[in-house]
């Protein structure tokens, strides 16, 4: 990222305070069993793995992605990839895979924290609803994390049902300090209490791009975080960039799209 123009933008805040860091990890995959299960809403159901293999398992930015891997018909574990040449190989059949963001985990206790929406109706949101305690499933990753630093003068958070475990990590995190900017649009029966020690401002919304439309765009330096359906996250693309926005500050991804499945794309990254 480029140095700060503290004279431009009026900021106080170091440089260094801001600067967003790309962390790459040790490849590596685990198998894990399913320990616990928890019904958050309607619409969500939220699964604890735990397992000793989970030694060394590391998420450092709150949007991470791990790959949840199912096993095939007639086995009991999934196969789990290794790298060869720099790229995830699978020896025999490739497992079912599915990005999902670590809600929490717990690498001394073995435990992780995953949350599904139901009405995906895939196959992993499938096993998260009906497989039976200690079942067992694989994750892979993350290879790397975004970290993004909490002393931004100012934070945005946008998204749909999608977007809510890694929303509600980054208000987990976020300290006292912080001002953020929260407009999630999620169907009424799952909007739910999102803990944070910063000072929210949270709106549940019907339409994403009218609710960004309608916030005044702060002078000082902040960050914006969306993320969501496909079509979405493209009109939030265009609002911000008439806002003035600066695409160095912000991060928008394509979770999902209509129509198609396993669908992940960045549409602005820093």
């Amino acid at each position: 990222m480029p140095t700060t123009d503290i004279a431009a933008t009026g900021s106080t805040i170091p440089d260094t305070a801001l600067r967003v860091e790309r962390v790459r990890h040790v490849f590596a995959a685990h198998h894990l069993q399913l320990q616990s299960r928890e019904v958050v809403s309607p619409g969500f159901v939220r699964i604890t793995l735990a397992g000793a293999d989970l030694t060394g398992f590391r998420s450092d930015g709150f949007d991470d992605h791990i790959k949840f891997l199912l096993p095939q018909p007639g086995q009991d574990k999934p196969n789990l990839p290794q790298m060869v040449d720099g790229r995830p190989h699978f020896d025999g059949e490739r497992p079912v895979a599915r990005d999902y963001t670590p809600v929490r985990w717990d690498a001394a206790k073995g435990q992780l924290v995953l949350e599904f929406a139901l009405h995906d109706h895939g196959p992993a949101a499938e096993w998260a609803r009906t497989a039976q305690i200690g079942q067992w499933a694989g994750v892979a990753g993350p290879r790397g994390s975004m970290v993004i630093p909490a002393g931004f003068a100012w934070h945005w958070l946008l998204g749909d049902d999608s977007a809510l475990p890694a929303v509600e990590r980054r208000l987990a995190e976020l300290p006292a300090t912080a001002r953020v900017t929260v407009r999630l649009k999620v169907a009424a029966a799952d909007r739910r209490p999102l803990p944070s020690a910063a000072q929210v401002d949270l709106q549940w919304v019907d339409d994403l791009a009218e609710a960004a439309a309608a916030l005044p765009l702060p002078s000082e330096d902040g960050y914006i975080w969306a993320a969501g359906e496909h079509n979405d996250m493209a009109a939030l693309r265009t609002v911000f960039k008439d806002k003035g926005a600066s695409l160095k500050r912000m991060r928008i991804s394509a979770y999902w799209k209509r129509g198609q499945a396993d669908h992940h794309e960045e549409l602005v990254q820093e």
